[in-house]
């Protein structure tokens, strides 16, 4: 086993006041900062014949928003490692919602690329700064319930996705817009009142409060980068982001095509579960990484990488019977484990990383996930074409987890912070 290398860090044995409190206001940033990215896949019949648009330049309305979100993440995490994060997440909150309000005004194909442009411009500046600020609060034995929770959040704001659809349907596209938009500006005041950073009313709660003064850029990337453990670590979040992407992509597909199934079934046996036992996930992932932390230092990295060699075997289950319980069962017990992961990425992160540039290093982290994950997305799809079975796609996924266990494996961690 790789040993533990120890920083002596003053931890506060006691949580800063209002720890919880951040973390349920987040909770609600988290769901709005998901739902209204993902509602427009909703809605896709609607938009395109309200504005007269072919499926090529729909899917371009996605695509640009990823690009603009995955290249911008690193600068944006900076932002809320230069200034105080609280503010960060309210000025992002406030400047998405309000292109998400200015959603519901486009009347061409240009005006709406314009705005998932600027969202994806405002919404890469709220994850970092987000998991940022609940590691200041939790830096004990709550760190990964914490995350896991605020993760929980963002799954409702995915799942939620198909309100889009059902406003679109039964009144207009650009009424969903309208109504998250205004709920978002005036949730975004309401935060200017409540979520404040670590320390910003009492600074004897921490000890231990960075000084942002001498912060740089550059300085920050190349700290990142020139440690071993980040790099892993980087590697590990982009094979694990193709393995999603993967499957989120190309799962509704295997069913209707393996079990000969409608659209419609396939869509649901694809997607029915997966949000509900991803939401378990976080949760028990946070429970079951702060009690092991209490002992061992590595627990954060134990439990994720236990998780992935229980997912590992069910995505090859799944993808190796005929039999549509067992297939389902396997993919129920992938996204059950896989998301183990997610919960503890920024407490393992806290543990390699500089203090200083934790928001900066998730940024980065975000980055390659959505360029490496879309590269997947593109790569199954030339599989595809060549007529290879998405079973041998899934089982690959499979051996990449693994792959991505061993990483968490050799990772040494710097800063012993349980």
């Amino acid at each position: 086993m790789p040993r533990t290398q120890s920083l002596n860090l003053k931890i506060p044995i006691k949580l800063p006041k209002g720890a919880w409190l951040v973390v349920a206001l987040l909770c609600v940033v988290g769901c709005l900062n998901y739902l209204d990215r993902v509602m427009i896949t909703t809605m896709r019949s609607s938009i395109t014949d309200s504005l007269k648009i072919n499926d090529a330049e729909f899917g371009l309305l996605t695509s640009v928003f990823l690009w603009v979100y995955g290249f911008l993440s690193p600068f944006a995490g900076f932002l809320a490692d230069k200034f105080k994060r609280s503010r960060v997440i309210i000025v992002s909150l406030f400047v998405w919602s309000a292109v998400t309000y200015l959603t519901a005004h486009a009347s061409t194909f240009n005006e709406l690329l314009l705005t998932r442009a600027l969202m994806g411009l405002s919404e890469a500046c709220y994850i970092p700064a987000a998991l940022a600020l609940i590691s200041d609060y939790h830096r004990g034995t709550t760190r990964s319930l914490a995350t896991g929770l605020h993760m929980g959040g963002v799954m409702v704001g995915q799942s939620l996705g198909f309100a889009g659809g059902w406003i679109a349907d039964k009144y207009h596209w650009t009424d969903a817009f309208g109504f998250f938009g205004i709920f978002g500006i005036t949730y975004s005041l309401v935060l200017v009142f409540f979520l404040k950073d670590v320390g910003e009313k009492n600074k004897d709660e921490v000890e231990d409060i960075v000084d942002k003064s001498e912060i740089n850029f550059m300085t920050g990337i190349k700290n990142l980068f020139k440690h071993r453990s980040f790099n892993l670590l980087l590697v590990f979040w982009a094979l694990l982001g193709v393995v999603g992407w993967m499957l989120v992509g190309w799962l509704p597909t295997y069913y209707k095509e393996h079990f000969n199934l409608s659209q419609t079934l396939g869509g649901f046996y694809a997607t029915a579960y997966i949000y509900p036992m991803s939401f378990v996930g976080v949760i028990l992932g946070g429970i079951l990484a702060d009690r092991f932390s209490r002992k061992n230092p590595k627990g954060r990295v134990w439990v994720p990488a236990i998780g992935l060699c229980i997912a590992a075997p069910a995505i090859f289950l799944a993808s190796s019977t005929d039999v549509v319980w067992i297939t389902i069962i396997g993919f129920a017990l992938y996204a059950l484990t896989r998301t183990f992961s997610d919960t503890n990425l920024m407490p393992i992160l806290c543990m390699i990383a500089d203090p200083r540039y934790r928001a900066t290093g998730y940024g980065v982290l975000n980055m390659f996930a959505c360029l490496v994950g879309g590269l997947g997305i593109y790569a199954s799809g030339v599989l595809r074409d060549a007529h290879i079975d998405l079973s041998i796609m899934f089982r690959v996924a499979g051996l990449l987890m693994l792959v991505c266990a061993y990483i968490l494996y050799v990772i040494k961690l710097k800063y012993n912070t349980k």
